[in-house]
C-alpha cells in the first residue's frame, strides 16, 4: 500500500488482493463494525465511496472502469438490495484481477519502454526498451544557445519518434484479439500502417514524463492505442526493463482518495 499526500486527503494506492482487508479494516477504525451501524456504500460516476459512521469518506477508484457488477449498473443502484461493503470490496478486487491483455508505454526524453502484459497475474508477454541522446539545455547565450536548442529540439523530437515505433511494434503483434505474430520481423516492418487496424489491446497504460506522453499524442501511428488508454497515468522514473516489468503493480492497484474526521 503506497500512501501520498494531499489537501484535503490523502491518496492511497492499495493492491487488489489486499483491497477486501482494507474496507474491513476502514470499518472497523470508523465504527462501522459496531452493531447496529454499517459502512455506507454509493457510487459516484465509475467510483465507489464508502462513508462510515463517523464521517470518514474512501472514494475508491478502481482500475480499468466500469466494473461489470450487476447492482452499479441498475437504474437505481442505491436499493436496500444492494450488496454490503464487503461484498462491493470483493467485485472491485475480483474486477481488477480479471484477465486482460494490457498494453504499457513509459516514455521519458532519452528514453522508452513498451511492453504487453497478458493474464492474471499479467505476465510480460512482449516487450521493446531503447535510449536516445537528448542533450539538457544550454547556459549559454546568442546564437550558440539558438543553434544547441534546435540540435536538443531535434533530438527530442527523434526519441520520440523512436518511442512511438516501438510502441507500435510491441503493441501491433495483438490484433483483432488473434494474440502474437509468430513473426515479429514482419511485424515491425507493417508498424507504420498500424493506424488502419483495431487493436486487440483491451487497454493502454501511459507513463513516464506527461509532458514527453503529450507530444506522443500527434503521431497519427498511435492512434488507434491511444483511444484505449486509461486514465490513470504512471509516474515512474526512468524507463528501464526493471521499470516496465512493475508496471501490474501500479496500474492494477485500487486508488482511494481517503479523508478521516480530525484526531
Amino acid at each position: 500500500m503506497k500512501e501520498i499526500t494531499g489537501s484535503a486527503g490523502r491518496w492511497l494506492d492499495v493492491a487488489p488482493a489486499r483491497f477486501p482487508g482494507w474496507i474491513v479494516s476502514f470499518a472497523e477504525r470508523h465504527g462501522g463494525a459496531v452493531p447496529g451501524t454499517a459502512v455506507a456504500v454509493a457510487l459516484s460516476g465509475e467510483n465507489v465511496i464508502y462513508t462510515a459512521p463517523d464521517g470518514a469518506v474512501a472514494e475508491c477508484h478502481p482500475p480499468f472502469p466500469p466494473v461489470l457488477f450487476q447492482p452499479w449498473n441498475a437504474a437505481t443502484p442505491a436499493t436496500p438490495a444492494a450488496p454490503d461493503a464487503a461484498a462491493w470490496a470483493e467485485a472491485i478486487a475480483a474486477h481488477a484481477l480479471a484477465p486482460r491483455t494490457v498494453g504499457v508505454l513509459l516514455v521519458r526524453l532519452g528514453g522508452y519502454a513498451a511492453g504487453v502484459f497478458t493474464g492474471s497475474p499479467p505476465e510480460l508477454a512482449a516487450s521493446k526498451t531503447g535510449a536516445r541522446l537528448v542533450h539538457g539545455r544550454s547556459a549559454a547565450g546568442g546564437w550558440s544557445q539558438h543553434r544547441f536548442a534546435r540540435r536538443r529540439e531535434k533530438q527530442a523530437s527523434q526519441a520520440l519518434q523512436a518511442a512511438a515505433g516501438a510502441a507500435v511494434a510491441v503493441f501491433g503483434q495483438w490484433e483483432e484479439r488473434h494474440g502474437p505474430s509468430d513473426n515479429s520481423k514482419k511485424q515491425d516492418a507493417r508498424a507504420a500502417g498500424a493506424a488502419g487496424r483495431r487493436s486487440g489491446l483491451d487497454a493502454v497504460v501511459l507513463g513516464g514524463d506527461k509532458r514527453a506522453a503529450a507530444e506522443l499524442r500527434g503521431d497519427p501511428r498511435l492512434a488507434p492505442y491511444l483511444d484505449l488508454a486509461a486514465g490513470r497515468f504512471l509516474t515512474v522514473p526512468d524507463p528501464k526493463l526493471a521499470v516496465l516489468k512493475d508496471a501490474p503493480r501500479l496500474f492494477l492497484a485500487v486508488r482511494i482518495w481517503l479523508r478521516e474526521p480530525a484526531g
